[in-house]
Parts: C-alpha cells; structure tokens; sequence
C-alpha cells in the first residue's frame, strides 16, 4: 500500500506493508504461541497481514510521522457528524490502515482508505469501496458499530476491527496477535496527535 511521495517517513519503510506470516499453535497443554515459523508438527493456524501500521516491527516513529491533517477533509466531517464519531478517530484509523492511499489493496482484498473486506464494504452499503466518500463512510459506520458492541471502548473497537469483533470477545479484550497489538498501539497514537492537530 504505497504512500504518497512526499510522505518520506513512511516511504522509507516499504517493508511496513510487506505480507506478514504469524503462525499460531498450542504446545501441547501449554500456552499458545504466536511464531514467524511453523511447527514443525502438530495443528497451527497461519494469520496473514498487511496494513500499514501492523507489522509489530515497523522502524517508523509513530510520534513523529507526517499526519495527514487536511487529506478528505469534508469526506470526514461528514462521516464522523453522521455517525457520531471524532474526525481525529476516522482519520487515525484511515492512516494506520492505509496511509491515506486510496488505491490500497492488501493481500487478504480489503480495499481502500479505510480497508474494507467486501463483505463488510457490501453489509455498510458500500458499493464502490474504492470511492474515498463512499469507504470513510463505510468505514467509519463499522468503527461506530464496533464501538457500541464494545461500549465506547476505542482499544476494544480498533482491535475488532483490525482482528474481528469474535477474535475480541474470545480473548475479552485485545487479542494477543502481534500484529493487533501493535495496530492498536498506533492507533492510539494517531488519536492522540490528529486530536492536538485539530484544537
């Protein structure tokens, strides 16, 4: 998911959108393990990702990286007043899922600004998911709709949806993925400097 040329930051690690392996198994009895390899027997689960802000390892300064302050502008306003949500939300989610590319596509086929599945693009009535008023509406319906589900806890409703509201509520909070760790983590950075960005 490329980002846009003047953002240096973030194109200076390509590797931050790269396909990530996580394989997940149980040792026998004992805890479950999360792993850049397989096992070499027994079941494991394979979990791909590929959002921007999701490999655990990223090199980029999340404090310090470009925002994107007046990208979509209106597109956000409109969606967070709809919805009922802060604009500085919808647009760290946007930049952590995409970077603000609205032409992302990641390798699982979640598409767009906001990243959606087809599925979740089809059920918040998007039909053009590539569209940015049409994915940061979509989007930000879904944001809002995890948010009731997890009673306004904005960790819980960025876990769903980066890992999936069931992944959430099996585990009853955060999902220990390492990818889903460190999405919300940055998310939660994002927040915080698209909300100083913004008074």
């Amino acid at each position: 998911m490329p980002a846009k040329a003047s953002d240096s930051p973030a194109k200076a690690d390509t590797s931050a959108r790269q396909k990530i392996k996580v394989y997940q198994y149980r040792h026998g009895d004992g805890p479950m393990v999360f792993s850049d390899t397989p096992p070499g027997d027994g079941d494991y689960s394979l979990l791909l990702y590929d959002c921007f802000a999701c490999k655990p390892d990223s090199r980029l300064d999340w404090h310090n990286i470009r925002l994107f302050g007046n990208d979509y502008r209106q597109a956000i306003a409109r969606a967070a007043r709809s919805n009922k949500l802060e604009a500085a939300l919808i647009r760290a989610v946007i930049h952590a899922e995409s970077a603000f590319d609205t032409r992302a596509l990641s390798r699982t086929g979640a598409m767009g600004l906001m990243q959606l599945m087809p599925a979740t693009a089809e059920a918040m009535g998007v039909k053009d998911a590539f569209q940015p008023e049409q994915n940061i509406q979509g989007g930000s319906r879904y944001l809002a709709k995890l948010l009731r589900q997890f009673d306004g806890d904005i960790a819980l409703a960025c876990a769903a949806y980066n890992a999936g509201p069931t992944a959430v509520r099996q585990y009853r909070g955060v999902p220990p993925y390492p990818e889903t760790l460190a999405y919300v983590e940055r998310v939660q950075i994002l927040l915080q400097r698209y909300r100083k960005l913004a008074t």
